[in-house]
């Protein structure tokens, strides 16, 4: 079904109001048993994804769930993604070792949400296969997890058997922005703020506009109002999410531009750092690199998602842009702002790719010099158009070029990541070194890693660090 409307504050009241219902159900439970339930998430996929999690985190934890590291809890959750089909392999098999755990766990919940759900395929297969599952929704109606929760435990009181316990939720699409819910931050100091969701651009071997809809993007002053409180509750840094940022305020009335609402952010007094992702390349204006060319905020990193160099493949994938106009743009991205760092994505052995398509690529890496990229084997994904095309490369020569490409970025990264060696920059504090609890861990404002002797008490702090050492995707430090 389709769902329309933005009745977002009417329907925000009802889920505070369920989640408060389940809260008082929970603590009674506690009360008598003096065992306070417990949560896990599993998160596959995008930073969309990781985002919606800390939703989903923050709405269990204001029921009364605290989280655990392992499965084995009490309410088990797998936020899916379904980019490419072996992420939904991972997924089926993590179902089956739960599905072992659940039967000596009586009351365990297990729910599955996320871009996997989108596909009717992926549903009835779970349906059928793994009918333990007790709650399936998608990626638009994350916020009706409190409900979905009661529904089901409301099916279980009034005796349904087990296979008709199990709650599915599922929508096509929606223009609806459920604002003001809990969520629970992995940080204290930075937060992703989703400001577009979905995507219109429906690149050939792509399934997210299937499966996160069409483009819809936040008013100003709520996104606005979202920064400032979070300004008020200790964070620093925020990060800008959407499919496509550069696409934002075209469905707003009146319009508005990414560039417009960057301007916005910049006036906040508290935010030392701007970042976002995803950049689509044909609808990054002259006016957004000018925006971040002034600015004292905005970090020195862009990811600007290439696929190929090749101007004839690029149309193929529905890309929109040609290889003369990608370089043009970086060329006006560096003009405008001279450190910057640009990483990007890659898809070697897209169907049809020739010798010759896969050398403009090489061409275009060598021209950009990135710091660094995400390279990926082309790998059929069904539903989209170019698994149903022709010329399919065969996987030894895809693995050649994949291995030349890997390469060329190699030596464009080692050209890269010393620049900054030497120099004093400021570096946000992010945590204790995992390798060596003697050392901290934070990023420079161009996303490179920097690890140096401090004490924990700079965590989330922006300080001054000598860049002593380049190790080539971080540096050794000294605090100052």
């Amino acid at each position: 079904m389709i769902k329309t409307g933005n009745t977002n504050e009417f329907e925000a009241k009802k889920q505070l109001d369920i989640i408060n219902e389940l809260k008082a159900r929970y603590d009674s439970e506690l009360n008598k048993s003096g065992v306070q339930k417990t949560y896990h998430i599993e998160t596959f996929g995008c930073q969309m994804n990781s985002r919606d999690s800390e939703k989903i985190s923050g709405i269990l934890k204001q029921i009364g769930y605290i989280e655990t590291d392992t499965e084995d809890a009490d309410f088990v959750l797998y936020n899916t993604c379904t980019v490419r089909e072996n992420a939904n392999n991972r997924v089926y098999g993590r179902l089956g070792y739960v599905g072992r755990l659940k039967k000596s766990r009586p009351g365990m919940l297990v729910a599955i949400c996320g871009c996997m759900m989108q596909e009717t395929t992926a549903v009835e297969k779970i349906k059928n296969s793994y009918p333990f599952v007790d709650i399936i929704f998608g990626t638009h109606n994350i916020f009706k997890l409190a409900e979905l929760i009661k529904t089901r435990l409301d099916n279980e009181e009034v005796g349904r058997k087990q296979s008709d316990r199990m709650v599915i939720d599922l929508w096509k699409d929606t223009d609806m922005i459920v604002e003001n819910l809990p969520n629970d931050r992995k940080y204290p100091f930075k937060a992703g703020v989703n400001i577009i969701f979905g995507c219109n651009n429906y690149c050939s071997y792509c399934i997210v506009p299937y499966v996160r809809g069409r483009e819809r993007s936040r008013n100003i002053k709520d996104i606005i109002d979202e920064i400032k409180s979070l300004v008020d509750d200790g964070v620093k840094e925020v990060m800008l999410l959407g499919q496509n940022v550069n696409s934002y305020g075209k469905n707003l009335n009146p319009k508005a531009s990414f560039a417009e609402l960057l301007k916005e952010i910049e006036k906040i007094d508290g935010i030392k750092r701007i970042r976002f992702m995803t950049s689509h390349p044909k609808d990054l204006s002259q006016e957004l690199i000018d925006v971040m060319g002034a600015s004292k905020k905005i970090c020195k990193h862009l990811h600007l998602p290439m696929q190929s160099g090749s101007t004839r493949l690029l149309k193929i994938m529905n890309r929109k842009y040609t290889k003369e106009s990608y370089l043009d743009l970086v060329r006006r991205i560096k003009n405008a702002v001279p450190d910057i760092s640009l990483t990007t994505d890659i898809i070697v052995g897209f169907p049809g790719e020739t010798e010759e398509d896969f050398l403009e690529t090489l061409d275009v890496v060598r021209k950009v010099g990135f710091d660094s990229a995400f390279t990926f084997l082309y790998s059929k994904r069904t539903g989209t158009p170019a698994a149903n095309m022709d010329n399919q490369i065969e996987d030894d020569v895809a693995k050649d070029r994949f291995d030349r490409l890997l390469s060329e970025i190699q030596d464009s990264s080692a050209r890269a990541a010393g620049r900054d060696e030497h120099k004093v920059l400021e570096v946000l504090v992010e945590e204790v070194n995992s390798q060596n609890e003697a050392l901290l861990t934070g990023r420079l404002s161009n996303n490179m890693l920097v690890h140096f002797e401090g004490d924990k008490s700079l965590i989330g702090e922006i300080i001054p660090v000598y860049l002593q050492e380049s190790k080539g995707f971080y540096y050794i430090g000294r605090q100052l």
